[in-house]
């Protein structure tokens, strides 16, 4: 069974040696070509959106466990192993880093005339992109900016999302998988099977269960129209230097109440270094927002030109004025899927690490490379265990 939770890494600088990245298409399509025929391309991208099974493909190929360059190489890696043999294997994979990410629908729309899709299906998969993308860099506000966003997806129409934001500050990278049959919501716990190696003390996490009542509030702000939003904006604007006192404000048909937060909680709280009602951009979005008044938190988000900061004011209204807390936990909920040696956070599951090792070590084994490399890939694949 998968796992939640977030994968963090040290930020990798500089580029793989072409010599490496050769090797790494040429076991990866091996690799591939045994997998999918052993299970078949929709079991291929179920296990692609494990990021357990995800970092040990990228260690057998060549890389170590813990660098961020594994999920940008690795993927690239991949797209290129499998050029020419798209529809054969039943496999897609769109996007990548930087620039490339930005590609990621137009390749997605390029597949879809190739294999006839209907248009139906085809823009499916460009939403369900676009929404990991956002929601990612939106609704998970942990400090990370996405570079990199791959789409991965079968004839059938599974897909799996991984991508990958840096946070310079403390020169690390964070991973985020996707994938489609474990979704119920876009907007609320839709990752799966993804691990973690740190935790930040605090994250406003609008993903989150918790976070149920912030994301309605949101939605009726927008519905209760502009000029009332924008009161609600100026009073948190007034007052953000004064949080903890209760201060009786009239607005509307009612008395309300700033909720009285110890300081504590907001010592690195954005409201204090944020005012919202001098953002013009900010303006313009609620303005379009309150014109379109969408149905639900989902269309809210999609629409475009909504951004991390659209959100951000939205919740701190439902908040401060509201008491629609959202979550400030870190998403990250284990420190590796398999367990850990000291049973932290939990025994290692050893049936299920030893299951992946095995998987791979048999991909590799059918694999049509020379027996040396068949070795190294061996080794490598031992140092895990």
């Amino acid at each position: 069974m998968m796992k939640r939770g977030i994968a963090t890494f040290t930020l990798d600088t500089g580029t793989c040696p072409r010599w490496l990245f050769e090797k790494m298409v040429r076991l990866g399509r091996e690799m591939t070509r045994v997998l999918i025929a052993e299970f078949g391309p929709d079991e291929f991208i179920r296990r692609i959106a494990d990021p357990v099974w995800f970092q040990s493909l990228g260690t057998v190929l060549a890389f170590d466990w813990n660098a961020s360059g594994l999920t940008t190489i690795l993927t690239a890696a991949l797209k290129e192993a499998i050029r020419g043999r798209e529809q054969e294997l039943g496999i897609f994979i769109c996007g990548g880093k930087g620039k490339t990410s930005r590609k990621t629908p137009d390749e997605i729309i390029t597949w879809a005339d190739r294999l006839s899709l209907a248009d139906k299906s085809a823009n499916n998969l460009v939403y369900n992109s676009r929404m990991a993308a956002k929601v990612d860099s939106s609704l998970i506000q942990d400090g990370y900016q996405i570079y990199h966003h791959s789409f991965f997806f079968s004839r059938k129409g599974s897909w799996a999302v991984v991508q990958q934001g840096m946070n310079p500050a403390n020169v690390s990278a964070r991973r985020y998988h996707w994938f489609s049959e474990n979704i119920q919501d876009l907007v609320c716990e839709p990752h799966t099977g993804i691990i973690s190696s740190a935790k930040r003390k605090s994250s406003l996490n609008l993903t989150a269960c918790a976070s149920e009542a912030s994301r309605d509030i949101s939605v009726e702000l927008i519905s209760s129209g502009y000029n009332p939003l924008m009161n609600d904006i100026q009073i948190i604007s007034r007052h953000s230097s004064n949080l903890s006192k209760m201060v009786r404000l009239k607005t509307r048909e009612h008395q309300m109440t700033l909720l009285n937060l110890k300081d504590v909680e907001f010592k690195t709280h954005p409201v204090i270094y944020e005012d919202f009602s001098k953002s013009t951009y900010l303006k313009k979005i609620l303005h379009k927002l309150c014109d379109m008044r969408p149905g639900d938190y989902e269309n809210l988000l999609a629409v475009r030109g909504v951004g991390p900061k659209t959100i951000r004011a939205l919740a701190l209204v439902g908040e401060l004025i509201y008491g629609a807390q959202p979550s400030y936990q870190d998403p990250a909920r284990y420190s590796f899927a398999h367990g850990g040696k000291d049973a932290t956070p939990y025994p290692i599951d050893r049936k299920t690490y030893d299951k992946t090792i095995a998987i791979m070590a048999e991909a590799v084994v059918r694999s049509r490379i020379q027996p040396y490399e068949k070795d190294r890939a061996i080794r490598r694949l031992t140092r895990c265990q």
